[in-house]
């Protein structure tokens, strides 16, 4: 249950009196008691996904910011997913499979974007009280530093895939700017997993199957955990760019492009379950017995 403001939206509490798990010194969730007694529970990923009305249907928004998250999330994981797949490179070229990555890239990158304005947009107005910058530092915020490292995990792809684009890359080349960036990217992708999986448990551990955002968190992190064990086994060998076993490394790939994929279509259903359940609420409340 969440408490609402003034014009029915959630006051941003990053801080505050009543029970509040916390990582470091961003609070997951805040725990109040109303006058009448009732204790209410205010919870950070909730309050940022659903602090304005739902516009659209579930799975057709082009109005709303979080369709467009999970849509250029899921667009981004089908080309990974398809750049990965046993035989694609023979059907496109090598040239082809490159392009897919980099494509595939930049809707990560522009989808992590949108999470990081949402983020940002979500937080108090006292950390930027003049206007919300393109680039801002909010570190006391979880959500801050998931949403943020995350797009930057995304940047070291878009070096990555750009460079794997080029004809001729040396094996120097091929290690420092192709290989290097995407596992760093993989590190950070893992980063941002584990802090939004922390967020949403409200600790490192949490049975709650009947939540949409757990799933979603938890279909990322074992996304980000397939992501660390491809940047592993795509290791390129400085002196001979050999790679350490790119069977394995694309195997990896495919499974975390489709977990992230998972994740993603499971944004569109989390970003109007609020609605829908207020207004299951309503006509519940407006029967009458007879």
């Amino acid at each position: 249950m969440t408490t609402s403001g003034p014009g029915g939206e959630v006051p941003p509490i990053p801080h505050g009196r009543g029970g509040g798990r916390r990582a470091g010194a961003a609070s997951t969730f805040v725990d109040r008691v109303r006058p009448d007694g009732a204790v209410v529970r205010w919870e950070a990923r909730h309050y940022r996904k659903h602090r304005r009305p739902a516009a659209g249907s579930t799975w057709w928004a082009p109005g709303a910011r979080g369709w467009w998250i999970a849509v250029l999330f899921a667009v981004g994981s089908l080309l990974f997913a398809a750049g990965s797949l046993p035989g694609y490179t023979e059907a496109v070229g090598a040239r082809g499979d490159t392009v897919t990555y980099f494509v595939g890239s930049l809707f990560f990158t522009t989808a992590s974007f949108l999470c990081y304005r949402e983020a940002v947009d979500a937080g108090p107005r006292a950390l930027d009280p003049r206007c919300r910058r393109v680039l801002v530092f909010q570190p006391r915020r979880i959500d801050w530093w998931a949403t943020a490292i995350q797009l930057a995990g995304t940047l070291y792809f878009n070096v990555s895939t750009g460079v794997a684009m080029g004809s001729n890359v040396s094996a120097t080349t091929a290690h420092q700017h192709v290989w290097r960036p995407d596992a760093i990217g993989s590190v950070c992708f893992l980063v941002a997993s584990l802090l939004a999986w922390y967020e949403t448990c409200h600790g490192w551990a949490a049975w709650r199957p009947a939540s949409w955002d757990w799933w979603i968190t938890l279909a990322n992190l074992v996304g980000s955990v397939a992501f660390g064990f491809s940047a592993v086994a795509g290791y390129i060998d400085p002196v001979t760019g050999q790679v350490l076993d790119a069977t394995g490394a694309d195997s990896a790939t495919l499974i975390g492009a489709l977990c992230f994929l998972a994740g993603a279509v499971l944004l569109l259903p989390e970003r109007t379950a609020k609605a829908l359940d207020e207004a299951a609420s309503k006509a519940a409340g407006s029967l009458t017995p007879e």
